[in-house]
């Protein structure tokens, strides 16, 4: 729908909603850029303090995925008239437990009675306006880091139904409520030439408008990319979110998969993710050296792909 809008003409704006990208992005002068991002859902854990924590660590994800560094927020509310207080008392403290991790405060916000829960935040960053990182830098050569692991959307559905195990619960979570604050550090002493976060377009959805902006193909190494515990087994059980499949629906067309790609993999790029890692496009030279910096510093990393010159597929899934 925002395609359909007349453009603002304003010289300002560095990255707007035309871009398709992570979070807007607004020069105030030299060396100075807002950062602007807003994100809220319903519960997808039955914790309501660890929702707080997961709905704000995926609502700051937007900000570094830019490159930025969050500053400030405000809180985003929906909750029942005749709702028991003390749940959205817990819902506010994990969000502002994950806030303060972040050194971002929260100044504010807004609520409205609804019959469902909804919690996020919209947050607000500082970024150089010259060392913005964008889906649109990739460069043909780049090697491809991806932080953190795919599996949230089929394990939160298996939470929602009740059948999921401890332990895939217990990963999911921690990856759901671990910012992506240290890999953001760490990548600017890198020469990092896009950046965006895998949410919940899933893992080819961000790939494909990587590309797209980037005006590059990819290749992807299916054998590389980490699943957390319980995602296959979730697959093979039938608990698909629906965003999976709309994702699958809409993105597969531009993916040409290599010989030996099993289906669950193949379900498993379009999985959408909350509050997930970091797709880095790193040149060639420095990308073993963030990806040791990464895993020293207690970011899980690994090289997924490459980046190609453009052509068709836009997408390669290799063994």
């Amino acid at each position: 729908m925002l395609g359909k809008l007349a453009r603002q003409q304003d010289p300002n704006v560095l990255v707007g909603f035309d871009h398709a990208d992570d979070a807007g992005v607004y020069k105030l002068g030299p060396g100075t850029a807002l950062v602007q991002t807003v994100d809220f859902f319903t519960p997808i854990v039955d914790d309501p303090y660890t929702f707080g924590q997961i709905a704000a660590t995926n609502s700051l994800s937007d900000v570094y995925a830019m490159g930025g560094r969050p500053l400030t927020s405000l809180a985003l509310v929906c909750f029942p008239e005749k709702g028991d207080l003390g749940i959205l008392e817990r819902i506010l403290a994990g969000g502002l437990s994950k806030m303060m991790e972040a050194g971002c405060t929260v100044i504010g916000g807004h609520s409205i009675r609804d019959d469902e829960t909804k919690f996020g935040y919209s947050v607000t960053g500082v970024v150089d306006p010259a060392r913005v990182l964008t889906n649109g830098g990739a460069q043909v050569g780049d090697r491809l880091l991806f932080t953190k692991s795919l599996g949230t959307g089929v394990i939160s559905t298996a939470i929602k139904k009740g059948v999921a195990k401890q332990a895939w619960i217990d990963a999911a979570v921690a990856s759901m409520t671990t910012l992506n604050k240290t890999a953001a550090e760490t990548i600017t002493k890198f020469a990092v030439h896009g950046l965006t976060d895998v949410t919940g377009f899933g893992l080819i959805g961000h790939a494909r408008e990587m590309a797209l902006a980037s005006k590059v193909s990819l290749r992807l190494h299916a054998g590389q990319i980490p699943l957390l515990e319980g995602a296959l087994d979730c697959v093979r059980a039938g608990h698909i979110p629906g965003g999976l499949k709309a994702n699958r629906e809409f993105a597969e067309c531009v993916v040409g998969y290599g010989d030996g790609i099993n289906e669950e993999i193949k379900t498993m790029l379009f999985d959408p993710q909350t509050a997930g890692g970091l797709l880095i496009s790193v040149s060639a030279t420095d990308a073993g050296d963030l990806l040791r910096a990464l895993n020293s510093g207690g970011v899980p990393t690994v090289k997924i792909g490459e980046v190609m010159a453009e052509g068709k597929p836009l997408i390669t899934v290799a063994v």
